[in-house]
């Protein structure tokens, strides 16, 4: 019996990835359990792996008295000089070993099932130990069955699973195909550990960027932020203290190979790659790519940019349902409004019109106005004359005259729209 037990135990350590003391440990306390459930709660029993015997040998030991009372925990004097130790004297423990035959079929099932669970539990805990320090972290498996939405993927030895809120609304899989997918937590519930994989996150674009550029694992070059409609669209910005590295350029890749890899394996997310700057202006310009951008009116207390592009790159410079200008807001942080060049002169001309209804106010003098952000002639009315003032060639008191006049366009105007 000795090599099946020991083939076992080695076979089982292989197999689950469980260390052998491990599983000696869950042996010794199955075998307790079934000694227990035979001799009755109260017994006292110890079970140890005798490795030489290649068993699990259990003892019931039994405490020396002069007249037993409780069979399960006691042994007469006479008896056990007779059985046992003829030398033993009362309180003496002494342990006789039990067969593990006598335990009867339904203890050795019991012992059966408390191991398979106890393994179960080990196995269990060794996965959770070994994922829990891999959030964040790319990994490919195959899908292995669908349940409630979900897809279960098969790691190997461990299973994740895709919720349903994290796979791109657009991709399908079939059982058995290949899938990659990024690591967004680790949790130990009732079942054992659960690893949550994501298609959609934005780290998922770093970690795949980070495969296919080595001067991006290597450090030379630095993704500095992503934003991203899964499925649809991406814009990661990048930057690079190396003067002699093109960072847009790199991630490309020649006749752009990488970005091409990382598309496909999104199967054919679009994907920007843009320049950051410290220059907050170019690098708004930069995330409004591919469209082209004319000018740029930039209001920092309110971190808001006022962007004008060419007539024929609006729609570009917008995306389908708003998608450019919301993907480069969220990869710049600065709140971007987006106009035509056609657009923009109308609505000026009727700024410069509006400060034209000041007297004294003449076109070049309501140029001057708009450029230094007097733009209107409500901007006027709430003015303070020693700010207007400071503009060349308007004095202190045409400033205060002004904005007297400003306020009563203003007034007259709320009155007649009131009417």
């Amino acid at each position: 019996m000795s090599p099946e037990l020991k083939r076992l135990i080695e076979q089982t350590s292989r197999d689950k990835g469980i260390d052998k003391e491990v599983i000696i440990d869950v042996l010794e306390t199955a075998m307790l359990t079934a000694a227990r459930k035979k001799l009755g709660a109260d017994a006292d029993v110890e079970a140890s792996y005798n490795e030489d015997a290649g068993e699990i040998e259990v003892f019931q030991f039994k405490t020396v008295v002069e007249k037993s009372l409780d069979h399960d925990t006691q042994i007469s004097l006479e008896d056990a000089r007779r059985d046992m130790d003829e030398d033993a004297e009362p309180g003496d423990s002494l342990g006789v070993k039990i067969e593990a035959t006598t335990f009867g079929r339904i203890a050795v099932q019991t012992a059966k099932q408390i191991l398979m669970q106890k393994v179960k539990d080990a196995e269990r805990d060794k996965i959770y130990e070994e994922y829990k320090d891999r959030k964040g972290e790319l990994l490919t498996g195959f899908v292995h069955r669908f349940e409630s939405g979900s897809i279960i993927v098969n790691l190997g030895r461990a299973e994740g699973v895709v919720p349903l809120d994290e796979q791109i609304f657009r991709e399908t899989y079939k059982r058995g195909e290949r899938i990659r997918a990024y690591i967004c937590d680790v949790r130990r519930i009732s079942k054992g550990p659960q690893i949550i994989l994501s298609r959609t996150h934005p780290r998922l674009i770093r970690r795949l960027f980070e495969v296919e550029v080595p001067e991006i694992s290597e450090g030379l070059i630095e993704i500095v932020n992503i934003s991203r409609d899964p499925g649809n669209r991406t814009k990661i910005s990048v930057r690079t203290n190396d003067r002699d590295i093109d960072p847009v350029g790199a991630c490309v890749g020649m006749r752009g190979s990488r970005v091409q890899s990382v598309v496909q394996e999104l199967r054919g997310e679009k994907i920007d790659i843009v320049s950051y700057s410290d220059d907050q202006v170019e690098y708004v310009c930069n995330a409004l790519s591919p469209a082209k951008v004319v000018r740029v009116t930039m209001d920092e207390d309110a971190k808001s940019m006022e962007v004008v592009v060419p007539d024929d790159q609006l729609s570009l410079a917008i995306g389908r349902n708003g998608q450019n200008v919301k993907l480069a807001v969220k990869l710049t942080g600065w709140n971007i409004d987006v106009k035509s060049e056609s657009l923009k002169a109308e609505r000026t001309e009727k700024e410069y019109e509006s400060l034209m209804q000041i007297p004294g106010v003449g076109r070049v003098i309501a140029e001057r106005l708009f450029k230094e952000g007097f733009e209107n002639v409500e901007a006027i009315a709430s003015a303070e004359a020693d700010k207007l003032s400071l503009i060349s060639g308007i004095g202190k008191k045409t400033a205060s005259t002004w904005i007297e006049r400003a306020e009563e366009i203003v007034d007259e105007r709320d009155k007649n729209e009131v009417g």
